[in-house]
């Protein structure tokens, strides 16, 4: 069911990875590109003057809201900043109806929230686009970023091999949509209780994902190698758990050494040194977490542009 006042035109969201086409995807990594090249010759670029984005955060951020919401005024728009305490959403007005008066009001909507749901029913009864900042199910402004920072490193990644290691998060299945898309192998490897579900993953063949009880051998010839904290939010009462479970699954100096020679590190932070990840990988010549961090500003605003703008000259 939709709003029987909304446009007719129909709307380009961006609430999983695979919203997006092949073609889609690589235009917006191409435009990211230029939009880098241009930051860092200080050159103005402005496409979305006098465009309002909303950033809705249902969950606590750093570099979501720093990256959308710088990315946003460079290109010459401006941003409205709402959380659950200083908005209706923490008053028990349906998702639905914030969604309807919102997007009148903003030409572009970023959500940070907890179920996928949740996002897909604003979506549903918005005007205007709507992105996902991170859900428990997807993070597909991430992987983006991530993708983007490989090719800058290591040109294609169609055909490579990226080693996850850590929990079946929503990192972990936004790089499965990613691989499906553009043509690379993932290797999971999670412990017991926390590998990837089944019903998530039917119909994914074998030259898309590869599931090792071994983090091991799931790095062994990988392209790259990433990973994420062990106890991501909304899971904190399983902390001491996790934190015994995953000891075996710390990327550290001996899992680079098994992936290929010229492997890539990352991680899409907020770290924990000696728990994820040693000091030595993450702070060493493999690592570029920082690359990877700075680019989700660059991916976001071409992801802006694409999806108030389509595609440009």
């Amino acid at each position: 069911m939709t709003d029987s006042s909304a446009p007719t035109k129909p709307l380009k969201h961006f609430l999983q990875f695979a919203d997006l086409s092949v073609t889609e995807l690589n235009y917006v990594l191409d435009r990211a590109r230029i939009i880098k090249g241009k930051f860092k010759r200080y050159e103005p670029h402005q496409p979305l003057h006098d465009r309002t984005l909303a950033m809705v955060f249902e969950k606590a951020s750093t570099r979501t809201r720093v990256s959308f919401e710088a990315g946003m005024y460079q290109m010459g728009g401006s941003v409205i900043h709402l959380t659950t305490t200083d908005s209706q959403l923490g008053r028990s007005e349906p998702i639905e109806d914030t969604a309807r008066i919102v997007s009148r009001m903003v030409d572009l909507v970023m959500i940070r929230t907890f179920e996928q749901t949740r996002i897909e029913r604003f979506a549903e009864y918005s005007r205007v686009p709507v992105i996902n900042g991170l859900t428990n199910e997807f993070h597909p402004c991430q992987v983006f970023a991530d993708i983007f920072t490989f090719i800058e490193h290591r040109e294609s990644i169609a055909g490579k091999v990226v080693a996850w290691v850590g929990d079946a998060n929503n990192m972990a299945y936004t790089w499965i949509q990613a691989a499906q898309i553009l043509g690379f192998t993932l290797h999971v490897s999670a412990p017991t209780g926390y590998k990837l579900d089944p019903a998530r993953i039917v119909g994914v063949g074998p030259e898309v994902l590869k599931e090792f009880a071994d983090p091991m051998e799931a790095c062994q010839g990988a392209h790259l190698v990433t990973t994420d904290v062990w106890t991501s939010m909304g899971y904190e009462a399983e902390n001491e758990d996790r934190r015994k479970a995953f000891a075996d699954w710390c990327v550290d100096q001996e899992m680079m050494a098994a992936a290929a020679g010229d492997a890539l590190f990352m991680h899409c932070l907020p770290a924990h040194r000696g728990e994820e990840v040693t000091a030595e990988v993450i702070d060493g010549p493999q690592s570029v977490v920082w690359d990877e961090g700075e680019n989700r500003l660059h991916v976001q605003k071409a992801l802006m542009e694409f999806l108030l703008l389509g595609h440009l000259d």
